[in-house]
């Protein structure tokens, strides 16, 4: 019984770390996306996307780490959404004579 109780120990402490980066690859897409003209392309999308970092970046402030995990990556997926219709929008005005 002994033996199981200290990797018990080691996945809660694996979860319990900051999501250094899942923050960084959130902070990372929402840049890009606001970069690819996300902002006006699909403000709705970016605007939740901008929501989603800032509850993960006061959660790690508060030590909640997987609750800021979760919104980093939830952030970083509605970005990436995000700068894909940016980039759809953009593709389809080049082609459109």
């Amino acid at each position: 019984m002994r033996r199981g109780i200290p990797l018990l120990v080691l996945v809660f402490a694996g979860c319990a770390s900051p999501p250094v980066q899942e923050m960084s690859d959130a902070r990372q897409a929402v840049e890009a996306a606001i970069h690819s003209g996300a902002a006006s392309a699909a403000p709705d999308k970016m605007n939740s996307a901008e929501t989603e970092l800032k509850m993960a970046e006061r959660l790690l402030r508060d030590h909640q780490f997987n609750a800021a995990r979760h919104y980093a990556r939830n952030a970083r997926a509605k970005a990436m959404d995000a700068q894909a219709i940016a980039q759809s929008k953009a593709d389809r005005s080049r082609t459109q004579p």
